[in-house]
């Protein structure tokens, strides 16, 4: 566990590093913005084959064509230099305003800035960027409470004893290490709760058929999986079914998915905590929408919204990425 820490961090470290010469350059971080001059609003956003990304994605596009504005929405596919050029474009093209779910929390202050510069205000969804005063809203889930809340149920689940796996997102993104930290806050505070393998999967579903299935070879008789995001859950719940021990192995996730829901319905899934993907995309739109009419949002730069653990016990609540009791 403390290997793979240290990893996440490096790599963070190392791509502010790589960042550093260009991010000491000091921006303006006091002058409203009031966006390029055209009426057109970007959003740019992770791959949509993941279903947390496309909700965010097509909610915040609705709620923009609702609002009056003219729509962009580009995909980065997480790659820091994509993401660059996307940023650019939405420049050269005077864009009102940027949305953006982005490809790394450090790489990611070099466009904001470069936006801010252009006189166009970023306001950044799920995933934050590690400088302040740049971007004028970052609305996150907040990771760190869903996944300690989803880790104790988990454990309780266990009888507090056991052998399990963990599968780690994508080691560039800060919400990895904050799920994993606040996953083994709790685990780790059980001894007879024994970690035998840990693996990165980068949120992919299929990686984590690949991934799960090699674990289980060495590990045939795990008693929990612990998964930084629902995809991966998903994923390794085919590697499970193939294994022949569907039923025996509890299972977590975070995101709140709907295969998540239908596969805790089903009792493959033990829960998920419910990252608000639609409350976060809609909140950023209108802010932007208010910032750009009014020159404030009326909210503090970084917005945490509260995780709703899951079970069966509501399940039913769940649809869409949106709870309603």
């Amino acid at each position: 566990m403390k290997k793979l820490l240290i990893l996440l961090s490096l790599t963070l470290l190392i791509l502010t590093t790589g960042c550093g010469e260009q991010s000491a350059q000091k921006v303006d971080t006091t002058k409203t913005l009031t966006g390029g001059g055209s009426n057109t609003m970007y959003i740019i956003v992770p791959p949509p084959t993941n279903p947390f990304f496309k909700t965010e994605m097509e909610t915040a596009e609705a709620k923009a064509k609702e609002l009056g504005y003219d729509v962009k929405v580009l995909i980065h596919n997480d790659d820091v230099a994509t993401q660059s050029d996307l940023f650019d474009e939405a420049i050269n093209d005077k864009a009102a305003a940027i949305i953006c779910d982005n490809a790394s929390s450090n790489a990611t202050v070099i466009p904001v800035k470069k936006a801010r510069e252009a006189n166009i205000p970023c306001f950044m969804i799920d995933r934050e960027i590690t400088e302040k005063d740049l971007a004028i809203s970052q609305i996150v889930a907040d990771n760190y409470q869903g996944a300690k809340g989803i880790a104790e149920v988990f454990v309780e689940a266990m009888g507090e004893a056991g052998n399990y796996v963990e599968l780690l997102g994508r080691p560039t993104d800060t919400n990895a290490y904050i799920r994993t930290s606040a996953f083994h806050e709790v685990i780790d505070a059980y001894p007879n709760m024994k970690m035998v393998a840990q693996q990165t999967a980068h949120w992919e579903q299929i990686e984590a058929i690949e991934v799960m299935e090699r674990i289980l070879q060495d590990h045939p008789d795990i008693k929990g999986l612990v998964c930084g995001n629902d995809t991966m859950a998903i994923g390794a719940l085919t590697a499970i079914r193939n294994a022949g021990l569907t039923g025996k192995v509890t299972v977590i996730g975070l995101d709140g998915s709907d295969d998540a829901a239908e596969a805790i319905k089903a009792g493959q899934m033990l829960g998920t905590a419910l990252q608000q993907a639609k409350v976060m995309a809609e909140s950023a739109v209108e802010q932007a929408d208010k910032y750009l009419k009014e020159g404030s949002t009326g909210h503090d730069e970084k917005q945490l919204i509260d995780c709703i653990i899951i079970t069966k016990d509501n399940v039913a609540n769940l649809k869409s990425f949106v709870y309603k009791e």
